[in-house]
């Protein structure tokens, strides 16, 4: 697929990933939604306009026009969002970042990569298969192994956080919002090297 970016238009997305609805609210998969929500939040943005089957909301970091999005699609659908969005602004991928939930790094932790595959993630399943590649940017937001290797993957991801791990994974947000300024005005290298863990 070939992109050209509109001039003078949104020059990145961002997507924050998770399930809208408050029975998902402080759950360890909307680990993407607290991160885009923080985000906004620091740039005094409001999260309320519907558009792309999200909510969105624009922003400037190091001059780059980038469009924020909470995809309302739920998770596993997350690419149709984040498709419609790079597809409207012909955004490249290298130029989508993603934030999600991982359940392979610890609470607090997070990882930054410049590609990769989805691993067991259908979120971002669903965002590769939408934008055709792997190769787009992502901050992982540590969510923690299920404690308990019978319990079901999706029950322990939907479960709301402990008051300990919602404290640590707001701790991770705020260090990925350093990464994503870094990542935003080129710099993934240093981003990974700061922040990765």
């Amino acid at each position: 697929m070939l992109f050209r970016r509109q001039s003078g238009g949104i020059s990145w997305l961002i997507a924050g990933l998770g399930n809208p609805g408050k029975q998902y609210e402080a759950t360890r998969h909307n680990a993407g939604f607290l991160c885009a929500d923080l985000l906004a939040m620091r740039e005094r943005v409001k999260l309320t306009r519907i558009k792309f089957h999200s909510l969105t909301g624009e922003l400037n970091i190091g001059g780059e026009r980038c469009l924020l999005l909470k995809p309302q699609t739920y998770m596993n659908n997350s690419g149709e969002a984040v498709g419609a969005a790079a597809a409207f602004y012909k955004i490249p991928p290298e130029r989508v970042l993603v934030l999600f939930d991982d359940i392979n790094l610890e609470p607090g932790r997070l990882r930054i990569r410049r590609k990769g595959s989805a691993g067991s993630h259908n979120g971002v399943k669903s965002v590769i298969q939408h934008l055709h590649s792997e190769d787009f940017p992502r901050v992982k937001l540590g969510i923690g192994e299920r404690r308990d290797p019978e319990r079901d993957l999706a029950d322990w991801v939907l479960a709301r956080m402990s008051d300990r791990e919602q404290k640590l994974l707001r701790e991770a947000c705020d260090n990925a919002l350093g990464a994503i300024d870094m990542i935003i005005r080129g710099d993934i290298e240093g981003a990974m090297s700061r922040y990765s863990s």
